[in-house]
């Protein structure tokens, strides 16, 4: 993530800039992971810093990481080091090591019907 600028607040085009998606995803967003921005006296919102880096965590669950509102909503509630966060509650390297297992299996598999053919 790139360094955000050392300002206490930033408005909402600012932080659509920074999040790369237009200001009505943004108040969307708001509304689907209970995000409260400051308000001025004026009524435009006013984000911080731990905003704009939450907006950068939900814009990376939902378009890189391919999660849901839901998915992604439920990540942010258990935490992103908890086991649950990968959504289907076992630990990301115990899916690669079973993944591999599985890899390994089909390649003998393979390897038998190649040799009975």
């Amino acid at each position: 993530m790139a360094e955000l600028p050392d300002k206490l607040y930033f408005r909402i085009g600012e932080v659509a800039d920074l999040v790369g998606v237009e200001a009505h995803v943004l108040r969307y967003w708001e509304t689907e992971f209970k995000l409260r921005p400051h308000r001025s006296s004026s009524g435009q919102r006013l984000y911080r810093k731990n905003d704009v880096s939450r907006f950068l965590r939900v814009r990376q669950l939902l378009h890189e990481e391919g999660f849901t509102i839901a998915g992604a909503r439920k990540v942010l509630l258990e935490g992103a080091d908890s086991p649950q966060a990968n959504g289907v509650g076992v630990e990301r390297g115990a899916l690669e090591d079973a993944l591999r297992r599985v890899h390994e299996v089909r390649a003998r598999l393979a390897r038998l019907l190649t040799e009975l053919g």
